[in-house]
């Protein structure tokens, strides 16, 4: 198959049907700095065809957009197009014929054959039509380090969890917080499901994630996760941030020798000059289980009664998985391209890293991808309870969470 000409095969179908002007609202919630810089370069992109990106970002995360999104949608107000991450979220929306199909662009471009992993494409996929466009590959799997913190406190930049909260007495000594976290559920909850793969291992991670085994819960590779869970808690006092991104300034100001956050952490790096390999380190699966999680953003596009801006959708959604724009958009978003076959030479070590993993097929899914919404908000509601709730005992948040993942759908 030649993938150009499918490509522009299919744009010149689909620019045919948007031969005006067209303006379209894109709701999203990436609002830092980084991801900022990074959605430019979709704006722009779609600028350069003649038609007008309407930014309709939503600051807060994920959990404060969502809702503002589905609010939208239902009441007869739907924006042109939406952010959500690969998975679930859009379930009902699509049971209820409220999102566009666009399998046809889909076919016309060969996603199948282009979009790697395949779970990718699964994930955009319900009753064998495709109704979203997956953009990048974020995982949560990784540590962030300050080397400067590290040298600062006389101990070398650990190079796994073992070695991080051996270090952690002398950065707390050396006036630095060891572990920086933000306030919101999903980054607590987030943390936790890295430790969870890193610590217990992939087969305990996958009967409990995959398999929604709650035995494995209470067994001792998930109570070494809870008690470890409960001594990083503590390495967080001194620190009082409520945005990922600010905990990840943390670490870049080197206040803060650490930070478990997904990939998308490297745009704010990146936006502050910051050298991979220099300025800081990075760990995927804390040193100890090197895989990636294939998480990551995809778009949606609202059922929208207006054939011009049906066509323009679709001629958006071809865009976003373009070569150029792949590239443009994920250099400067810190996340790995859902396409192989773009030339990313010139990314640093840290992203080296996450591109290397991903070629030996050293991937699971996302919790997006395996848990429903209502799932993920229980966990989250646990986890944050038990990170900023000393008396609660590792013990009893593992038997609360066993309870959540027996019940899970």
């Amino acid at each position: 198959m030649k993938l150009s000409t499918k490509l522009l095969s299919a744009t010149a179908i689909c620019a045919a049907g948007s031969a005006g002007a067209v303006d379209l609202e894109v709701m999203h919630w990436w609002t830092s700095g980084g991801e900022a810089a990074a959605v430019t370069k979709f704006a722009d992109a779609w600028t350069a065809t003649g038609n007008t990106w309407v930014d309709g970002a939503i600051a807060g995360g994920g959990d404060t957009a969502r809702p503002i999104m589905v609010s939208r949608i239902i009441g007869g107000d739907p924006p042109a197009a939406f952010q959500f991450n690969h998975g679930r979220q859009a379930e009902e929306l699509i049971e209820a014929g409220l999102i566009l199909d666009i399998t046809d662009v889909a076919e016309a471009e060969g996603w199948a054959d282009i979009v790697s992993p395949t779970s990718l494409m699964d994930s955009c996929t319900y009753d064998g039509r495709v109704f979203c466009v997956p953009v990048n590959i974020h995982s949560w799997q990784w540590m962030w380090l300050s080397n400067a913190a590290y040298e600062t406190a006389g101990v070398p930049v650990p190079t796994n969890w073992a070695e991080f909260m051996e270090t952690a007495p002398a950065i707390r000594e050396a006036g630095i917080v060891p572990l920086a976290m933000g306030g919101q559920p999903w980054q607590q909850n987030g943390a936790f499901g890295v430790m969870a793969l890193a610590l217990a291992g992939e087969e305990a991670w996958r009967a409990v994630n995959v398999d929604k085994n709650s035995e494995i819960v209470m067994g001792p590779e998930y109570t070494a996760v809870f008690e470890a869970f409960g001594e990083a808690r503590e390495l967080s006092n001194g620190l009082s941030v409520q945005d990922w991104n600010q905990a990840t300034a943390a670490v870049i100001e080197d206040t803060a020798a650490a930070q478990i956050m997904g990939d998308w952490a490297q745009g704010e790096f990146a936006l502050a000059g910051e050298v991979a390999g220099t300025d800081y380190s990075c760990l995927p699966g804390l040193g100890d289980v090197a895989l990636l999680d294939t998480g990551g953003d995809a778009f949606f596009f609202p059922v929208i009664d207006d054939p011009e801006v049906q066509a323009a959708q679709k001629e958006l959604a071809a865009l976003l998985l373009s070569p150029e724009v792949q590239v443009a958009f994920n250099s400067a978003k810190g996340s790995l391209p859902v396409r192989p076959d773009v030339d990313l030479t010139t990314v640093n070590e840290c992203t080296q890293k996450g591109l290397d993993l991903l070629a030996a097929g050293a991937t699971v899914p996302a919790g997006t991808q395996l848990l429903s919404p209502d799932t993920t908000t229980q966990a989250n509601d646990l986890i944050t309870e038990f990170w900023s709730t000393p008396a609660m005992t590792p013990a009893e948040a593992q038997e609360r969470y066993a309870a959540i993942i027996a019940d899970a759908d």
